[in-house]
C-alpha cells in the first residue's frame, strides 16, 4: 500500500518502484544484520541521492518491534535508509534487537520524508493547523524533542490536540507543553510504503 501525501511536490515523489526498493532493501538490511551476515552493496536509482528523511517500521503480529530514523535531510535517502532499517532491528532501545527465529513475522513500513517545517502561529491555533492522516509532528522544546509519523495518529484515531500532546509525551514533556511559546512544533508528511 502506498499512501502519497497532499502536497508533495510530484518533484519529491518516489516511484511506487522506487518505493518496492526501499522495502526489499530495508528487509535485506534488516535480515543481514539480525542474520550476521553481509550484505553486498547495490545500485541506487538516482531518486535516492537526493538528501531525505526517512523511518523504517518494524511490526510483528501488528505490534511496533522497532522503528527508528533520521528526520531531517541531512544524508542521501540511500545512505538514511540503511541506517534506519539496522538501527529499527537492532538498536531502538525500547525494544530487544530482532532475533532470527522473529524474521518471518516481522512485516516492514518505510516512510520518506518532506523536511520539517516549523508551524508559525499561536499556540492555542496549533491544533487547527494540524491535518490528522496528512501531517506528522515534532515537538522540540530545550534539549528535548519527539516525533510522531503521521499515520500514527490515524492508527489511534487522536483529534490534531491529542495527536500534540502525544507527541509532546514522547519527547518527554508534558503533555500540556505545545500550549506554551517555549516549545516549537514542526510539520512534515509521508510517502508511506508498507510490505503486502
Amino acid at each position: 500500500m502506498i499512501t502519497h501525501p497532499n502536497n508533495m511536490s510530484i518533484m519529491n515523489l518516489l516511484t511506487d518502484e522506487d518505493g518496492e526498493l526501499a522495502l526489499s532493501r530495508a528487509r535485506t538490511l534488516v535480515e543481514g544484520v539480525v542474520k550476521r551476515k553481509p550484505v553486498e552493496e547495490i545500485a541506487y536509482p538516482p531518486a535516492f541521492s537526493a538528501k531525505r528523511g526517512v523511518f523504517v517500521t518494524l511490526s510483528e503480529f501488528g505490534d511496533l518491534r522497532g522503528c527508528i530514523g533520521i528526520p531531517y535531510p541531512v544524508m542521501p535517502l540511500s545512505e538514511a535508509l540503511e541506517d534506519a532499517a539496522v538501527s529499527a532491528a537492532v538498536r531502538d532501545p525500547r525494544f530487544r534487537p530482532v532475533s532470527p527465529a522473529e524474521l518471518a513475522d516481522i512485516s516492514i513500513e518505510v516512510t520518506v520524508l518532506t523536511p520539517p517545517e516549523a508551524l508559525i502561529c499561536s499556540p492555542a491555533e496549533r491544533p487547527d493547523h494540524v491535518e490528522v492522516g496528512r501531517h506528522g509532528l515534532i515537538a522540540k522544546a530545550g534539549s528535548r524533542s519527539g516525533l510522531l509519523l503521521p499515520q500514527v495518529a490515524t492508527e489511534y484515531g487522536w483529534t490534531p490536540a491529542e495527536f500534540l500532546s502525544q507527541t509532546c509525551i514522547k519527547a518527554g514533556l508534558p503533555q500540556s507543553a505545545w500550549r506554551e511559546s517555549s516549545c516549537n512544533i514542526f510539520l512534515f508528511e509521508g510517502q508511506i510504503f508498507r510490505e503486502k
